[in-house]
């Protein structure tokens, strides 16, 4: 398994200027076949849904396409796909669905370890409820959550967790699976975050033992949107507010106004290029995605050894807070005191693109007290050995 990095990157436009790109964690490069699919079908012919003209079936092609592709690369089935601007639109929009069933006394358990778009939603909703919070807490020597804080949160009076499947700034890897199923021993349900882990591992929710799971194209060489999964049974047995006119289906009845069918023929064409990335000889989506994310990973990991060591060659000077066991080729890290954004600076003025900030990450910059801004680099299918060699010279040069 490999990856034809020099095949691949010959896709992105973005990469021909010759920048070295460490900002996926916050959005990555986009290929060309995304690009033409979001003109192709803007420009049509296009109409609202329906099944008659061309136009109108046009757009019914597109959610189709649409929720067909991220049942494929979620393990969900397609009628469990929901669009959303964002994935905090979505998570907003399904704490005020769920929080319907909520009552005074009730608690619900949320992560330090997340990005606020799986936080505030549920602090916001289950203070209108009279609700209360519990944490699951960070063990700050290993970057990880700490389960036994998890078990002191869960009561049979919890109706909620809230989770990242992997945190944005550490790269930490929770054990999802394991959180689930003591939530569900309980009674409750789990939303997972998984933006970030969408980007880097193949995903099974129900697997996973998520209830509700939302992620971002745009995390994955996709358009700007959210996208969630679940069993179209349980979405069926939550009741938004919607306009008397509008779609009670399921998934249908959660999406408001009409839909964005450019944006979600990129989000297809999106999860295409993933799994032709080194699609092996799957003969389903679903397969070549498997396979595909199997030689990201290797290709990731590769890359993430080689950066580690650079900067652990830098010595004291570097103070790399991304340590769990588990993670994501994403590391977060301080520069001997100085500032990050000076840093980010500095790299850019050679061509590498790497963001300092805390990136809406308020939980655990405050639980760990980390400085803020903090220097974060992630690395991409496109990443390749020569990008990290010139982090690794630039943040020299810098210290």
């Amino acid at each position: 398994m490999a990856l034809d990095l020099a095949a691949l990157r010959a896709h992105f436009p973005s990469l021909a200027g010759g920048l070295a790109f460490f900002d996926g964690p916050g959005g990555t490069q986009t290929p060309r076949p995304v690009a033409d699919a979001i003109a192709a079908t803007l420009t049509g012919p296009l109409s609202n849904r329906g099944g008659v003209s061309l136009s109108e079936l046009n757009a019914e092609h597109a959610v189709a396409g649409f929720r067909a592709a991220f049942a494929d690369l979620l393990g969900v089935p397609a009628d469990g796909i929901v669009h959303g601007r964002s994935a905090t639109q979505l998570t907003y929009d399904f704490s005020r669905h769920l929080a319907k069933g909520w009552n005074a006394g009730d608690e619900i358990v949320l992560s330090r370890l997340d990005h606020d778009a799986n936080v505030r939603p549920w602090v916001q909703a289950a203070e209108r409820a009279g609700v209360t919070v519990r944490w699951i807490e960070i063990d700050v020597t290993t970057m990880e959550l700490d389960l036994d804080s998890y078990e002191r949160a869960l009561s049979t009076r919890t109706r909620l967790v809230a989770v990242t499947a992997a945190s944005n700034v550490l790269g930490t890897v929770p054990p999802v699976r394991r959180i689930a199923d003591r939530a569900h021993a309980v009674g409750a349900y789990v939303y997972v975050d998984g933006v970030h882990y969408a980007a880097h591992r193949p995903v099974d929710v129900s697997a996973l033992g998520a209830d509700l799971f939302v992620c971002s194209p745009y995390k994955f060489l996709g358009p700007h949107c959210g996208v969630l999964a679940a069993d179209p049974e349980f979405l069926g047995t939550l009741r938004p507010d919607k306009l008397v006119p509008s779609s009670d289906a399921v998934p249908e009845r959660f999406e408001f106004g009409t839909l964005p069918y450019e944006t979600l023929a990129g989000a297809t064409a999106a999860v295409d290029f993933l799994a032709e990335m080194d699609p092996g000889e799957g003969t389903t989506r679903r397969e070549r995605l498997g396979r595909s994310f199997d030689s990201l990973h290797e290709h990731e990991l590769a890359l993430r050894t080689r950066l580690e060591e650079g900067l652990r060659a830098l010595g004291d000077a570097v103070t790399l807070y991304s340590k769990a066991p588990e993670r994501t080729p994403t590391l977060l890290m301080d520069l001997e005191g100085r500032d990050a954004r000076e840093a980010q600076s500095h790299l850019a003025a050679r061509g590498v693109v790497a963001p300092a900030g805390s990136f809406y990450a308020y939980e655990p910059f405050t639980a760990l007290k980390l400085p803020d801004p903090a220097l974060r680099v992630g690395l991409a299918p496109y990443t390749t050995d020569d990008d990290v060699d010139r982090l690794l010279d630039g943040l020299a040069t810098f210290l």
